[in-house]
């Protein structure tokens, strides 16, 4: 399964929405950085976020540079280690060419039959979102109450691990052979409403069945914390391709930073290529995909010319843009993003926004 969702992984496609194609206000040409290469060859390695910061400083503008237009955009043609990447100056355009020397070609979609020992560049390093696509990240108040429970442990044992054995009411004739193994983490609470929108869901391992009935016996095939009785079991079902173009949204979106995963509430910062979760959601307009800007809080400074009781005297700072950061998991008000670059670290109640 490990090798499966490696390969899953690598199908992700990264091209950046192009904004005056899907209906958004102009944002002014595009501009490219003055050391942008005029040719480029892709390695084994490279990411599209990486090689799109090669050329300009807005990479989520990337498909601009192709001419790209929406249909397009959701159905990218794939680069692979090898191809060369040719910069036209003078129209702003970029293309590639199958090998040095030979005609340039406009990037289109197309079919292509390809080996499965040639993997397309990913959009991002995999490992930085691997555990995290296919397992689920958020419970929504009450949403494991009807989950199978695991009601018995071997021997009665009060801790179990990898190669334990456990007995689960609630899986009935399910056919899912291997499952994950939760359990109800810390709330994630809206800064605006201090409502709690949902709770993060702690993964302990996976199980496997081994006798069906009820209860099911399973047997703990790996783990990363201890499982005890009262842990409830999600079916893990099969990794599956995952192609998606990260862009801006089409509307002005503005939310707050919630937590940092695997943080401690609203203590500690995060950096490049950590995950952070966001006050908005499904319901709220939020696709798979989307690019937002981070903002530092601006906080207040004192004006040391007035008084110190002059009410006056607290100046509010505006905030500072500190990076970007793109979603990629979408729940009913929840959703998680992953920092890609930063000038400044990030903490929760920071703002996000479209860039």
């Amino acid at each position: 399964m490990v090798q499966q969702f490696t390969k899953s992984i690598t199908t992700l496609v990264f091209f950046l929405a192009v904004g005056l194609a899907w209906g958004q206000a102009p944002r002014g040409p595009l501009v490219l950085k003055p050391d942008a290469p005029d040719r480029y060859v892709v390695v084994p390695g490279d990411t599209l976020w990486g090689i799109s910061s090669r050329y300009t400083d807005a990479p989520w503008r990337w498909p601009e540079l192709w001419g790209m237009n929406r249909e397009q955009i959701q159905n990218p043609h794939l680069i692979y280690p090898g191809m060369v990447l040719l910069l036209d100056r003078a129209r702003g355009t970029l293309s590639v060419a199958g090998a040095p020397g030979s005609r340039t070609v406009k990037l289109s979609p197309r079919l292509r039959a390809e080996s499965l020992a040639r993997e397309q560049i990913p959009s991002i390093p995999p490992s930085a979102i691997e555990p995290f696509l296919t397992r689920p990240l958020v419970i929504e108040p009450d949403g494991l109450d009807k989950a199978p429970t695991i009601v018995a442990t071997q021997q009665d044992r009060v801790i179990l691990s990898a190669g334990n054995r456990a007995y689960v009411r609630g899986i009935g004739d399910s056919k899912e052979q291997i499952w994950y193994v939760y359990r109800p983490g810390k709330p994630l609470v809206d800064p605006d409403t201090d409502k709690v929108l949902a709770y993060e869901a702690i993964y302990l391992g996976t199980a496997q069945i081994t006798r069906p009935g009820d209860p099911t016996a399973v047997v703990l095939t790996s783990g990363v914390q201890e499982v005890n009785a009262g842990d409830k079991l999600v079916p893990a079902g099969r990794a599956q391709p995952i192609s998606y173009a990260p862009h801006a949204p089409d509307v002005h979106i503005a939310g707050r930073v919630m937590a940092i995963y695997g943080g401690l509430g609203k203590v500690g910062e995060a950096g490049p290529l950590q995950i952070i979760s966001i006050n908005r959601g499904r319901v709220d307009g939020i696709e798979l995909g989307h690019v937002f800007a981070l903002y530092n809080l601006g906080g207040t400074v004192r004006d040391t010319t007035k008084a110190r009781n002059d009410p006056e005297a607290l100046i509010p700072l505006p905030e500072e843009r500190a990076g970007l950061a793109f979603v990629f998991r979408v729940f009913e008000r929840v959703s998680y993003a992953l920092i890609m670059n930063l000038n400044a670290p990030v903490r929760p109640l920071d703002v996000v926004r479209t860039p």
